[in-house]
Order: structure tokens, then C-alpha cells, then sequence
């Protein structure tokens, strides 16, 4: 890692991106204090990280990338020891959280398959409502349901004033749920946007043709608009920023066909990393 800096608020979940070996888990790692930075600090909650690690660790919940668990335990076990270690939460509230999870509880860890050790995992670092979550690739081996139970939590968790630190290569799920996202490469934080703002820069494919051709000359000099082909009845576009322009210089001619792509935030986020400057 050289030269990381970044600040996450409270009620916010942060993505954290990057490709397989960018440094997502060591950064996490420093968080948690299980490796130390040569230089520099880390603080949550305004505590350092190094010197009061026992009071945030009470005050946060983990999930690893590569979750290791007590293979002769039982879910249920696994989970009451959990509880036990941060004080709470009660059995009832455990039977709760692995229900909504569909997690079978009294079944060795052996004996669970890749998903359901995931749920296990993800039960016990939600299931004491933390101050912060940190959670490395929380999602991997789950079904699609449950993938939408995580988000939702996450979501409410935000809302009701927690944060989320969320660490993943899946593009698309750390749209679906972060409202700011830092992309890391090579070690180094090359960006931290809104996903609002990304959504709202982001640049659209559009094809329109049109009963006269002649008009099209109009579209050549509205703002945002770049023409990339030119069709017999038509022209192939890019646009930056929104289509209100467009559309307004669309609207004195005769227009068969319109079509309008939308490119994915996975496409937008993996310009930042092939060099692309669109």
C-alpha cells in the first residue's frame, strides 16, 4: 500500500474496488490492526486503531475474505461463541438472524457447504448491530436471494446510522448498495466518487434516425453530443452528461427511431482501470 488516504462517514457504505491482488484485504488488514502501516494512521471512531484496538473491535463486525471457522462446532455453536465474545446478543436474536438468512444452525461447520459457512459468517458479524461493518467479499458463494437479504441489510444498516465498509471485486453489487466508492490499483487509491455522480457523468450510446436526413445537421452542434457514424437516415451518437439537449433538437424533426444505452456502472468503473479516458 503507498499513499492511501481516505475518510468514511457515519451512515455511509463506502465500496471499496479493485481487482484480485490491488490491496483491498491488506488495507482492511491495517484497519483491524492485524498488520501495521510502516508510516502513517488509522482511526475509527476517532480512536487509533493500534492503541484502543479492544475498544473498536467491541465496537465493529467482520467478515474475512477467507473465512476460517471451528469445524467440529455446530452453526449454533459457532454463533453463541461468537456472542459470548461481544457480549450479546441472546439466542432468540441469534434463531433470528439465521432464520432470515436460511441458515440450519445445528448442523456441523463441516458439514456446510461453501454458501451456508458464508451465512455463518455473515450472521455473526451482523447479528450484534455494530457501529461499523467490514466485510471482505461478503457475498461470494451465495445465492441470488441471499445476496438481496445482504443488501437490504446493509441498506437499513446505513440508514440507521452505521457504516458499511464494504470490500469487493464484483462491480455491480458494490453499485447496488454504496453511495461512495474508492478504486484502488497497484496498491495506490486512484478515485473516490459518488455513485450518483458516476451515473450522472456517465456516457450514453445513442442511434436515432429520421424521416429527413437533412435535419440531422442540427444534432452536430448541441452540447454533449459527439458523432461517431454517420448512418443513410440516421447517425450513431455518444453523449455526455443528460439527454435534455438532445432531446430538444430531436424534437422539430421527424424521428422513426431512437435508441439509447445506458452503459453499465460496471463498464464506467472498469474505464478507471484499462486507461480509458472516457
Amino acid at each position: 500500500m503507498r499513499e492511501l488516504t481516505l475518510e468514511v462517514g457515519w451512515g455511509e457504505v463506502f465500496g471499496f474496488l479493485g481487482p484480485n491482488g490491488a490491496g483491498k484485504t491488506t488495507t482492511i488488514r491495517m484497519l483491524l490492526d492485524l498488520i501495521r502501516p510502516q508510516s502513517g494512521t488509522v482511526r475509527l471512531f476517532g480512536l487509533d486503531a493500534r492503541r484502543d484496538a479492544v475498544a473498536v473491535h467491541r465496537r465493529l463486525g467482520y467478515l474475512p475474505g477467507e473465512l476460517a471457522l471451528y469445524e467440529r462446532l455446530s452453526a449454533r455453536e459457532t454463533l453463541a461463541h461468537f456472542a459470548r465474545l461481544r457480549g450479546g446478543p441472546d439466542e432468540a436474536t441469534v434463531e433470528r438472524w439465521a432464520s432470515e438468512f436460511d441458515l440450519e444452525l445445528d448442523r456441523p461447520v463441516r458439514a456446510l457447504s461453501r454458501g451456508n459457512r458464508q451465512k455463518v459468517g455473515l450472521v455473526g458479524a451482523l447479528m450484534n448491530e455494530p457501529d461499523l461493518l467490514v466485510l471482505d467479499e461478503p457475498t461470494v458463494g451465495l445465492d441470488p436471494l441471499v445476496q438481496r437479504t445482504v443488501h437490504r441489510r446493509l441498506r437499513q444498516a446505513a440508514a440507521a446510522g452505521r457504516t458499511v465498509f464494504l470490500s469487493s471485486h464484483v462491480l455491480s453489487e458494490v453499485a447496488e448498495v454504496a453511495d461512495r466508492v474508492g478504486l484502488i490499483k497497484d496498491g495506490r487509491l486512484i478515485a473516490i466518487e459518488r455513485v450518483a455522480e458516476i451515473r450522472a457523468r456517465a456516457i450514453h450510446a445513442v442511434e436515432v434516425r429520421v424521416g429527413a436526413p437533412a435535419g440531422l445537421a442540427a444534432l452536430e452542434g448541441v452540447a454533449g453530443v459527439t458523432v461517431r457514424e454517420r448512418l443513410d437516415d440516421g447517425l450513431r451518437l455518444e453523449v455526455a452528461g443528460g439527454l435534455n439537449p438532445l432531446l430538444a433538437a430531436l424534437a422539430g424533426l421527424d424521428v422513426l427511431d431512437l435508441s439509447v444505452h445506458e452503459p453499465s456502472l460496471e463498464e464506467v468503473f472498469l474505464s478507471y482501470y484499462d486507461g480509458s479516458s472516457r
